[in-house]
C-alpha cells in the first residue's frame, strides 16, 4: 500500500509537472502567434502605401542623417506617412533576417493622422522611432522576455513615450531583449534569438541588443534604450552604432530597488542624432510629466563648443584585458585628440577588482540572487542564462567552501570566480547600508581623483568587438569597462572608430589577458573571427555633464571619420 502511495505520489508530481509545463508552451506559442500577426498586419499595410505611393524615393529617405530627415519633415519636402513607411518596410527587412523586433506597433497610423492635428512641430516630428521591449507603451506587452509578464498590457504610455509623441515622434517598434534583461546576449525562450546584421553568428549586445540589430541594419534611425551594466554601451560597440548612457536621472529614470540605478538612453548612427534625442526629451513636458527629472534643458553652447579639453585617458582597468583591437582604438583616438590640439593625460581608475566584487555584483546579488531568481518561477530558463542561473543555485555554505578553496589562488582571479558564484552577499540591514555607504566612498574617491588631474572628460575602452553568440553569458565579469560608470553613475557614450583588422585577429593569436585564466581565454575565443566588425571607444563625463559627454564624442567621431 505504501509503495502503490509513493508510486501515486511520483505519478502526481510528473504530471502536475508537465502540466505546467504546457501551460507555459501554450503561452509562449500564443505570445509568437501575435507577434506573426503582427508582422503580417505591417506588410499588409506597406504593400498597400507602395501601391498608393508607388514613387516614394526608399533608399534616398534610408540615406538621411537624423538632422537632415527631421529638417526636412519639419519644413514639408517629406511627408511623415512616407518616411514611415519606408521605415517600416526596412525593419520588416532587417527582422526576418535578424529576429530584432518583438512587436510592431500598430497604432503608429492612428498617431500618424494625429500629427495633422498637432499645433506646433516637435524637434523629432514625423521621426519613426524604436523602443527597447520593457519601456512601457499603451496596450502592449513590457515582457523582458519572461512568461510570467505575458498576460499584462501596459495600461499607459510610460513618460519616455509621452514626451517622444509631444515632440513628434511615432514609436514603430518594440525590441527584442534578453530573458530578465540580465545579460548583454539577446535572446529568450519566448521570441527566440537577435543576431548582429553583420555577421549573424555574432551577438547584437544586450540588453538592448534588439535596438542594436534593427538601428545598425538600418530598419531604424534613433531608438530608446536602457543600461544598468552597460546596455546601450555593449549594443552600440557590437554593432557599430552611437549610445549614451546618461546620468541616470537625467531623463526619467526605471523604477529600481538598487542604489546602482538603471538609465535610458538614445542609440543612434551618429553622434548628433543623440544630441537631438536629448534636446527633444529635456523640455517642459518632460519637467512637468516627472518633477524628479531635473528641470536643466539641454545646453547647446556646450555641445557646441570647440575649447579645447583636458583628457584623461587609458587602456586597461587592469581588472579584464580587453582585445588588441580595442586597445589599438584608444591609442589611435589618444593619437587623433592630441594632434587636434587637445591635451591628453594618463589616468588610472582605482580598484576595479573591489568595484567589480564589493560594489557591483553584491548590489544585485545582496541577496545571494534569490530575488533574481525568483523571476524564472513558472517559467523556461534560455541556454545564454544558465551558468549564471546554476551559480545562483549553489547554496550559501556550498559557496563558502569554494571561497575556502579557492583561496590560495592570485586575486584576480580568485574576484572573478567570487564574481561568478556571487559568494558576496548582504546577510543583514547593517551589511546593507555598510554597501551603500562604500558605494558613495568610492564615487567620492573617483571623483578627487578625476578633480586632481583637472580632466574634462574620460577615454577608455568599451568591451568589444561582437562576441559570438552564447558567450555572454561565460563571461559576465568582462563587462568591467562599462559597469564602473553604471556604479559611478557618470554619464558615458560610444563611438565606433574602427573596424578589426586581419593584423588584430593575428594579434589576437597571443592575447593572453591578465591571468592566461580560463575566462580570459573564453574571451579570446568569444571575440575570434571578426574581421572587418566595428570597434569602438568609450567617452565620459562627470555627472549631469551629458552635453560635454556628447561634445567630446562628437569630437572623436570627427577625428575618426576624417581618418
Amino acid at each position: 500500500a505504501a509503495l502503490a502511495l509513493l508510486c501515486g505520489s511520483v505519478a502526481a508530481v510528473v504530471v502536475w509537472k508537465w502540466l505546467g509545463k504546457r501551460q507555459i508552451q501554450k503561452k509562449m506559442e500564443e505570445a509568437r502567434r501575435t507577434q506573426d500577426e503582427g508582422v503580417k498586419k505591417m506588410e499588409k499595410a506597406v504593400q498597400q502605401f507602395r501601391k498608393q505611393v508607388p514613387s516614394v524615393q526608399r533608399d534616398a529617405i534610408l540615406s538621411l542623417p537624423l538632422l537632415e530627415l527631421a529638417r526636412r519633415l519639419r519644413e514639408g519636402s517629406l511627408s511623415p506617412r512616407a518616411v514611415l513607411y519606408t521605415y517600416l518596410e526596412k525593419a520588416l527587412e532587417v527582422t526576418q533576417q535578424t529576429n530584432c523586433v518583438r512587436h510592431f506597433i500598430p497604432e503608429c497610423e492612428e498617431q500618424l493622422q494625429e500629427l495633422q492635428h498637432q499645433k506646433e512641430k516637435g524637434l523629432l516630428y514625423g521621426i519613426p522611432i524604436s523602443i527597447k521591449d520593457h519601456i512601457g507603451h499603451k496596450g502592449h506587452l513590457a515582457t523582458c522576455g519572461l512568461v510570467q509578464c505575458l498576460g499584462t498590457l501596459v495600461q499607459e504610455d510610460s513618460i519616455l513615450v509621452k514626451v517622444l509623441k509631444k515632440q513628434g515622434a511615432i514609436p514603430f517598434a518594440l525590441t527584442n531583449v534578453p530573458q530578465s534583461l540580465f545579460n548583454y546576449d539577446c535572446s529568450n525562450p519566448i521570441f527566440g534569438r537577435t543576431l548582429n546584421p553583420f555577421k549573424h553568428k555574432k551577438s547584437p549586445g544586450g540588453s538592448s541588443g534588439g535596438e542594436g540589430a534593427l538601428i545598425a541594419g538600418g530598419g531604424s534611425i534613433l531608438g530608446i534604450g536602457s543600461d544598468i551594466g552597460g546596455s546601450i554601451r555593449l549594443p552600440s560597440s557590437f554593432c557599430g552604432l552611437c549610445g549614451l548612457k546618461p546620468t541616470a536621472k537625467r531623463l526619467r529614470h526605471l523604477l529600481s530597488s538598487t542604489p546602482v540605478p538603471c538609465a535610458l538612453g538614445p542609440m543612434a548612427r551618429d553622434v548628433d542624432s543623440l544630441a537631438l534625442c536629448m534636446k527633444a526629451l529635456l523640455c517642459q513636458e518632460m519637467f512637468q510629466l516627472d518633477p524628479t527629472v531635473p528641470p536643466i534643458p539641454f545646453d547647446e553652447e556646450v555641445y557646441s563648443s570647440s575649447a579645447p579639453l583636458r583628457i584623461g585617458y587609458y587602456d586597461t582597468d587592469g581588472y579584464f584585458l580587453l582585445p588588441p583591437c580595442m586597445r589599438r582604438a584608444v591609442w589611435e583616438t589618444r593619437g587623433a585628440l592630441q594632434a587636434a590640439g587637445h591635451e591628453l593625460v594618463p589616468f588610472s581608475p582605482p580598484r576595479i577588482p573591489y568595484v567589480m566584487t564589493e560594489l557591483f555584483l553584491k548590489t544585485f546579488f545582496a541577496d545571494g540572487g534569490g530575488a533574481w531568481l525568483d523571476v524564472f518561477t513558472g517559467d523556461i530558463v534560455d541556454p545564454s542564462l544558465k551558468p549564471q542561473v546554476n551559480c545562483c543555485k549553489i547554496p550559501r555554505l556550498g559557496k563558502k567552501l569554494l571561497a575556502l578553496t579557492l583561496k590560495p589562488l592570485r586575486f584576480l582571479l580568485l574576484s572573478k570566480l567570487k564574481n561568478i558564484a556571487t559568494i558576496s552577499t548582504c546577510r543583514s540591514v547593517k551589511e546593507m547600508w555598510n554597501h551603500h555607504h562604500q558605494l558613495e566612498a568610492y564615487r567620492t574617491e573617483f571623483i578627487a581623483r578625476w578633480r586632481e588631474l583637472q580632466l574634462d572628460v574620460v577615454l577608455c575602452p568599451v568591451l568589444g568587438p561582437a562576441f559570438t553568440t552564447g558567450y555572454a553569458g561565460k563571461l559576465l565579469t568582462a563587462i568591467s569597462s562599462t559597469m564602473l560608470y553604471n556604479v559611478l553613475n557618470f554619464p558615458a557614450g560610444v563611438v565606433s572608430v574602427s573596424t578589426v583588422t586581419e593584423a588584430d585577429e593575428e594579434e589576437l593569436k597571443l592575447y593572453r589577458g591578465c591571468c592566461d585564466d580560463p575566462w580570459d581565454q573564453t574571451l579570446k575565443q568569444a571575440v575570434a573571427e571578426a574581421v572587418g566588425l566595428p570597434v569602438a571607444v568609450q567617452c565620459v563625463a562627470l555627472p549631469w555633464q551629458e552635453e560635454l559627454c556628447l561634445r567630446f564624442m562628437k569630437e572623436v567621431e570627427t577625428l575618426s571619420r576624417e581618418k
